[in-house]
């Protein structure tokens, strides 16, 4: 079966507004939640810009996210995000919980593979702490800062049926980014 040209769901779909379901137990290791997760990894990477992708971007209501490897690389090194060669596979949080946050926050720019072609600026927590699963079901933590602090605070608000254009202060599209660029 062929796949879509666009396997990534968009706003106005309702999965994108219902609270993800945990993965159960007795589904780690299934053919369904690998085939899940390949899908995943496989619509990331397509997107030459994308970093990571909850399941209910691409039509699944469980509480899976994939982070793409290259984010963990060299985190300094913003214009090598466009590019999908990693020396890191893609990470993948399973039933995530972000149990740690810092108090300070900061406006920081995102965009979303389910909101194309708009951007907004919206609050992030400067740290973060995540618990999760892998996927034999293994639980393990990982704290983060900077832009992974932020890609885990959004793929979170994913698996709550939340988008970011709900909680930014400005939203504006591609067309106006491009008219401002040359004041940035």
């Amino acid at each position: 079966m062929k796949e879509p040209t666009d396997p990534i769901v968009q706003v106005g779909a309702p999965v994108l507004r219902q609270k993800a379901k945990p993965v159960a137990k007795k589904e780690f290791g299934s053919r369904a939640l690998k085939a899940l997760i390949s899908k995943m990894k496989r619509a990331l990477a397509k997107e030459e810009f994308g970093v990571a992708i909850a399941a209910p971007q691409v039509g699944s209501p469980l509480r899976v996210f994939v982070v793409a490897g290259r984010v963990f690389d060299e985190p300094r090194r913003k214009p090598e995000l466009g590019k999908q060669n990693s020396g890191s596979p893609a990470k993948v949080f399973i039933n995530p919980e972000l149990t740690r946050f810092s108090r300070k926050t900061k406006e920081m720019s995102e965009g979303c593979l389910s909101v194309r072609g708009k951007y907004g600026t919206v609050p992030r927590h400067e740290r973060v702490t995540v618990r999760a699963q892998d996927e034999s079901g293994k639980p393990f933590t990982y704290h983060a800062t900077g832009l992974v602090a932020q890609i885990f605070q959004h793929e979170a608000e994913h698996l709550e049926g939340v988008l970011f254009i709900d909680r930014a202060s400005r939203v504006w599209d591609d067309a106006d980014m491009e008219a401002n660029q040359e004041y940035e």
